[in-house]
């Protein structure tokens, strides 16, 4: 550690002080655009995001990885979760004929 950085964090104000709060989110959130920032708010106040995301931030890099790749190559209408009586969550494809049948309204 320099003498300069020293320096600066002890002249560094309490992180409790409303402004160094206030200056650190406005200086995060300019790296956004307007539209991102609202659809970042719109998707926030879904019920359980921020429990979903700190469960995602949990899962190891290797596990998260395969979930993204997952529901990035998947169809989210042909997608089905469960959680098992262990806890476990399984997501699965769900073929045709089972969407039918979760999806009566759409048989032919």
């Amino acid at each position: 550690m320099t003498a300069e950085s020293v320096v600066y964090y002890l002249n560094r104000v309490p992180e409790s002080d409303p402004n160094d709060q206030t200056e650190w989110l406005v200086t995060a959130l300019a790296r956004y655009s307007g539209a991102e920032l609202r659809e970042l708010l719109y998707v926030a106040e879904e019920p359980g995001f921020f429990e979903l995301m700190r469960g995602l931030f949990a899962l190891s890099d290797e596990n998260r990885a395969v979930l993204q790749h997952f529901l990035e190559t998947g169809h989210a209408p042909s997608m089905k979760a469960a959680i098992d009586q262990k806890g476990r969550l399984t997501v699965d494809h769900v073929d045709v004929e089972e969407r039918v049948k979760l999806l009566p309204g759409i048989a032919n």
